[in-house]
């Protein structure tokens, strides 16, 4: 068995230069998620960033070009995170119906367990739906929002084929199922409140009763 080659010193220092990068990353783009989804992109300035951060402004354009290019990277992280956990869940076994309640759970959950994200997302989300872009809204943001109406769309169809969902364009359908869950959103106080234990506006079995007669054969 052939012995483990101890890291050099070089690449040692190397690895914990980019561990701390990383995280310097990642720290200014919660603090990025934080300031823009309390105040949206356009009244909101890096010098609060940075502050919140414990960093200098000028460390901020260290990371990112500008303003646009932090509200874009915040987007595409978290689409990052996103977009694999949708897959796997349209992907699951179960009637399309079945599948839905599973879709509406994964969406509600990923805005309360980062919140500050979700307000940002709902502050915006009429320019990510909408014709004209905002700021900051690359095609890889836009592409990545196509993939979920798309996801939605086959699913739809899936249930439409399996006699499970109502008859309409699926892609229809999926807009108006994206609509309900938003609206949901919008009035989490677990998203738009500053108490993450309060108590439903509406129970989420309350949602799924919903989807479920909105969307059924």
């Amino acid at each position: 068995m052939t012995a483990a080659v101890p890291e050099a010193g070089a690449e040692r220092r190397q690895r914990r230069r980019v561990q701390r990068q990383d995280l310097s990353r990642s720290q200014l783009l919660d603090a990025a998620e934080e300031v823009f989804g309390s105040k949206g992109y356009h009244e909101a300035t890096l010098k609060e960033v940075a502050e919140l951060a414990g960093f200098s402004v000028g460390s901020v354009y260290s990371f990112f070009e500008n303003k646009d290019d932090l509200f874009r990277q915040i987007y595409l992280r978290r689409s990052e995170d996103f977009m694999p956990g949708l897959r796997e869940v349209v992907a699951s076994k179960g009637t399309a119906i079945e599948v839905l309640h599973l879709v509406v759970t994964y969406q509600v959950q990923f805005f309360r367990d980062h919140p500050h994200f979700g307000r940002l997302y709902l502050f915006h989300s009429g320019h990510v739906m909408g014709s004209e872009p905002a700021p900051g809204f690359d095609p890889a943001i836009v592409a990545s929002f196509e993939e979920a109406m798309t996801l939605q769309s086959g699913l739809f169809a899936r249930g439409q084929q399996a006699g499970h969902v109502r008859r309409g364009d699926p892609a229809v359908l999926s807009r108006l199922f994206s609509g309900l869950v938003a609206a949901y959103q919008e009035m989490d106080p677990a998203v738009t409140g500053d108490d993450p234990d309060a108590a439903e506006r509406l129970p989420l079995e309350d949602l799924q009763d919903l989807v479920e007669r909105a969307f059924s054969a």
